[in-house]
């Protein structure tokens, strides 16, 4: 597993560039991910996004419509083969991602919102 803070730097880095493809070479191309929000744009997934092809659809079409996105990371927790990530969001929202390692890739993750955020 990465160094939890190194990676945490280098996946905000990513994103605040609105980098898909720098945030997928994260993840394994067999990637599973959850997310409520992925519910809301692709019903059809039950929030569930399976492969790293599908989350680029899923995350592209969310910087479509949050062109402003930017994160902020407030802390990161580290367990035996997770790392979690908490940041707000553009609106100020405070968000955790259960980031699931096999090896030095993402094999799960999980976006998690705090009620009102979802």
């Amino acid at each position: 597993m990465p160094d939890a803070t190194e990676f945490s730097r280098r996946w905000v880095a990513a994103w605040n560039a609105l980098d898909v493809e720098a945030v997928l070479a994260h993840f394994h191309d067999d990637v599973v991910f959850s997310s409520p929000l992925a519910a809301q744009l692709f019903p059809e997934t039950g929030g569930v996004v399976r492969g790293k092809d599908a989350l680029r659809d899923y995350w592209g079409e969310g910087l479509k419509r949050v062109p402003d996105l930017h994160f902020t990371v407030e802390a990161v927790y580290v367990g035996v083969d997770a790392i979690v990530i908490t940041y707000r969001n553009q609106r100020g929202g405070l968000v955790n991602e259960v980031l699931v390692f096999d090896g030095d890739l993402v094999r799960s993750g999980h976006a998690t919102y705090l009620r009102q955020d979802a």
